[in-house]
């Protein structure tokens, strides 16, 4: 099946080494299963030229944030700009490029063959320091009990969506969510939500440095150990006010009956 539009989104921070190259792999390895493709990023107020790398490029747009507001909003606002292209299928992937070009044909094949909403990359041999892997596991053991299983990689970036079950989730977020890849994975899985889940390779952030930009700008670790906790605590309290609390608005989203197969 040839997708006749297929969207890729991505929040930015300081990836202008290697986010040109980044996007050059996912074209060539995606182009034979659509139509068009176009790309979607949404800088979040870079400090070198990431915003103008893409000024010649045709199927390239880039949207400057108003402000630096982190990874969560900014990924978010990727997501509504994918969103307003119109795509048949929406793929979102961090601008750090910590993913192989090659694994997004599997990703979207995914989604198409297997009736599937939403496919969720689950990370391989993940280079990230220990302490962001260990978040990432207590996140997901905290959120296995509303959400009634295990879900692998809870807070995975790479995520391919057909766009009405998308809609329905970024319809109930908050613009200004830190975790939104957390409360999207709960309420998928209690929104009867089809989900499928695809191993995929992790690599190191490309460009010279090994660190994460979208989480600080340390040259020696990704997220200094006092801004983990700080983050941990903030992300825990955002959980209970969207996802977990009886009255939370991500509890009450349910898959749209409009979504097509």
């Amino acid at each position: 099946m040839t997708i006749s539009h297929l969207a890729i989104v991505m929040p930015a921070f300081n990836e202008v080494e290697g986010i040109g190259g980044f996007i050059d792999e996912i074209r060539d390895a995606v182009a034979p299963l659509a139509d068009r493709v176009s790309f979607h990023i949404a800088d979040d107020r870079s400090t070198d030229a990431t915003a103008s790398a893409f000024d010649s490029v045709d199927d390239a747009t880039v949207e400057v944030q108003p402000q630096n507001r982190g990874h969560g909003p900014t990924a978010l606002a990727a997501y509504r700009a994918g969103l307003a292209a119109d795509p048949a299928v929406l793929v979102h992937v961090d601008g750090d490029g910590q993913f192989l070009g090659s694994d997004f044909p599997r990703l979207i094949s995914a989604l198409l063959s297997e009736d599937a909403d939403v496919v969720h990359g689950v990370r391989d041999g993940r280079t990230d320091p220990w302490y962001r892997k260990v978040l990432t596991g207590a996140v997901g053991l905290l959120i296995a009990v509303p959400a009634g299983r295990r879900i692998p990689d809870v807070n995975t970036p790479l995520r391919a969506y057909r766009p009405a079950a998308l809609r329905a989730l970024i319809e109930a977020i908050p613009a200004d969510a830190s975790v939104p890849h957390v409360h999207f994975s709960l309420a998928e899985a209690r929104g009867g939500f089809v989900v499928r889940y695809v191993r995929v390779a992790s690599i190191p952030r490309r460009g010279t440095s090994a660190t994460g930009t979208m989480w600080g700008r340390g040259t020696r670790v990704a997220l200094p150990p006092k801004r983990l906790r700080q983050f941990a605590l903030s992300a825990l309290g955002e959980a209970w006010q969207l996802s977990l609390r009886p009255a939370a608005p991500l509890r009450g989203v349910h898959r749209p009956e409009s979504v097509s197969r």
